[in-house]
């Protein structure tokens, strides 16, 4: 008993932190509480033992809880601002987060609801409570070079209104399906051309899994990481056959899908018109946890 209280007392020094977060995120006093709740209980069921960063460990939380709440919100298109949210009282000490709280009003939470709920997360995290992008990347489900772009699109969109993003959004587009495009047909040299000389591509044990079962016996073999232009344009080589273009997370794509459903998911970093990293996922959690659109 007397662990569970040290851990209660624990989280309550950094409640205030939390729900700062979580209304940035959120926009809602309402849904700040429950996220911060949530976020609560699931440090009731870990393991907080080995913990060396108490406070960094329970801001990844609620960024997951609020992650999760964002998305289901996109599923129902349902956009709650608080009003009240412009002048958010704060019940912690530290100047800079009290600052904080007193900048983001009706105005940013409005902009904030414009960006999908990766590019959200990963700009109020980074660019307003000053979480590294190695710390990010888990939240997301994706590389720390992945979560430094969706900083950097919402970080344009809330500079420079919609066209930014929209403008990024068609660069991609044009990419992703030139991509496609070159592995259809087999063009390696098309390839290289769209692919940085030191693109990465990541893949997960169950995309590994799945791209072993598709591929003929002497296909290049997929592993967690694969570097360079070459050696990328290598797996890709006419193995795309079946894949579909989609949104993922607001930005083009690829999947594999079975019935309807997506099994495997493409996402791309594109930077300065070229491929700089590619992550392929097939496990289910981190599938379903994408907002798909294909």
């Amino acid at each position: 008993m007397a662990g569970k209280e040290i851990l209660a007392e624990q989280f309550e020094a950094h409640r205030g932190h939390l729900r700062a977060v979580a209304l940035r995120m959120l926009g809602s006093r309402n849904e700040a509480d429950d996220a911060v709740q949530e976020t609560f209980l699931r440090l009731t069921r870990a393991d907080a033992s080995n913990v060396e960063n108490f406070g960094g460990w329970l801001t990844t939380i609620v960024a997951r809880v609020c992650l999760d709440m964002l998305r289901a919100r996109q599923a129902r298109r349902e956009v709650p601002i608080d009003a009240a949210a412009e002048n958010v009282p704060v019940d912690f000490d530290a100047e800079h987060e009290k600052q904080i709280a007193d900048s983001v009003g009706v105005a940013m939470l409005v902009v904030l609801e414009a960006l999908t709920p990766a590019e959200r997360v990963a700009f109020v995290l980074h660019d307003m409570f000053g979480v590294s992008f190695d710390e990010i990347a888990p939240v997301l489900g994706r590389s720390p070079a992945a979560a430094r772009q969706l900083a950097s699109r919402g970080r344009r969109r809330a500079q420079g209104g919609a066209s930014a993003p929209e403008a990024d959004r068609e660069r991609q587009r044009e990419v992703v399906t030139a991509f496609l495009a070159a592995s259809r047909g087999g063009d390696f040299s098309a390839l290289l051309a769209i692919l940085d000389p030191n693109v990465v591509l990541r893949a997960d044990a169950a995309a590994i899994r799945a791209n072993a079962a598709r591929g003929a016996k002497d296909a290049p073999v997929l592993a967690p990481e694969i570097r360079g232009r070459d050696a990328v344009a290598n797996i890709f080589g006419n193995r795309l056959r079946a894949a579909l273009p989609a949104r993922v997370d607001g930005y083009s794509g690829l999947v594999f899908a079975q019935g309807g459903r997506a099994t495997v998911v493409i996402d791309f970093v594109v930077e300065d018109g070229r491929i700089c990293e590619i992550s392929m996922m097939a496990e289910p959690e981190r599938v379903a946890a994408f907002a798909l659109e294909f």
